[in-house]
Order: structure tokens, then C-alpha cells, then sequence
């Protein structure tokens, strides 16, 4: 009789106790995962509040480059109406906002009085910061995703996954031209 509730309990306490592991490894994960993403969209909202003083700054020197400031601005507030998306909804917007401030970035250059002013020099520093801070979250979130996303496709915790409504995240990533077309530091 003995052996048989020994058995017994074996077959009942040890699953359920895996379970319970599993369950709240589950929840530790996706709460890492969820906080990592924090720390991305933190850095995004950076970037999206130094952009009106940019193209202020820009806007005093070179005037007559509007169009090239009118679409930066207009990236940045479709970028900043994405804030409360997740990361899959996020990626193309903030692709075009990068590419928008590399071109006005890059048109900067022609203009030796802007690239000598303080306040431009201050914003370029703190926004290729910025974009460093970018990638480092990003990196971050994607190797928290990476972790929780292959839980929930092995055995045997994909069961658990499955049970408990556990999806898979989405990465958020960007095309390696983003990558490439970050803003340069120029030290006058």
C-alpha cells in the first residue's frame, strides 16, 4: 500500500511541481521581456523629443533646406504616434525617422556655421548617444525575446506555453541600411 501512494505521489506531486516551475519561469521571462522593451521604447522617445530642437537649430542656418526638415519633422510625429505599439508596429516608422535624420544629417555638413554652432554640435552628440543607447536596448530585447521565444517552441515547456496562452514575441528589428545611416559625429 505504501509503495502505491508513493507512486501516486510521484505521478501527481512531480508534474504539478514542473509545472508550477515552468508556469513561472514563463511569467519571469515575459515580465524581463516586457521591461526590456521598456528600456527600447524609452530610447525611442528620446530620440523623438530631440528632433524638434534639431530642426530648429538646423532651420536658422539652412532655410532653404525645408522640405528635407518638413519631412524629418513629419517622420518623427508618425513615429511618435507609434509609442504605444508594440515592436513589430514600430520598426517601419522609426526605419524612415533614422533615414530622415541621416539626410538632414548629412545636408548639415554643407553648412560650415551650423556644424560650428554649439547647440547643433550638443544635439548631434546627444543624438548619436542616443542612437547607441538604441542599439544597446535593442540588442538587449532581442536576446530576451530570442530566449523566451525558443521556451515557448521546445518540448516540453511548449506545452505549458501552449496551456497557458503563452505567445511568441516579435523582434524588433531593423534594416541593416538604418543601421548604416546612423547620424556621424563630426568634432570641430
Amino acid at each position: 500500500m505504501g509503495l502505491v501512494i508513493d507512486a501516486l505521489v510521484l505521478l501527481v506531486v512531480v508534474p504539478g511541481l514542473s509545472l508550477a516551475i515552468m508556469y513561472n519561469r514563463f511569467v519571469r521571462q515575459q515580465t524581463l521581456v516586457n521591461a526590456s522593451w521598456g528600456g527600447v521604447d524609452v530610447e525611442l522617445t528620446r530620440r523623438h523629443d530631440l528632433i524638434p530642437n534639431l530642426v530648429a537649430t538646423v532651420k536658422g542656418y539652412a532655410a532653404h533646406e525645408r522640405t528635407l526638415l518638413e519631412a524629418l519633422s513629419a517622420a518623427r510625429e508618425a513615429a511618435a504616434a507609434q509609442e504605444k505599439q508594440p515592436p513589430a508596429g514600430r520598426s517601419d516608422t522609426e526605419e524612415a525617422m533614422g533615414r530622415s535624420l541621416a539626410a538632414v544629417m548629412a545636408r548639415a555638413e554643407a553648412y560650415p556655421e551650423l556644424k560650428a554652432d554649439q547647440a547643433f554640435l550638443d544635439l548631434q552628440h546627444q543624438l548619436v548617444e542616443t542612437e547607441d543607447r538604441i542599439a544597446a536596448a535593442r540588442r538587449f530585447y532581442n536576446l530576451n525575446v530570442s530566449d523566451y521565444n525558443q521556451r515557448v517552441a521546445t518540448f516540453p515547456s511548449n506545452l505549458v506555453a501552449g496551456w497557458f496562452r503563452f505567445r511568441a514575441h516579435p523582434f524588433f528589428e531593423v534594416s541593416d541600411e538604418a543601421m548604416r545611416t546612423v547620424p556621424p559625429v563630426t568634432l570641430s
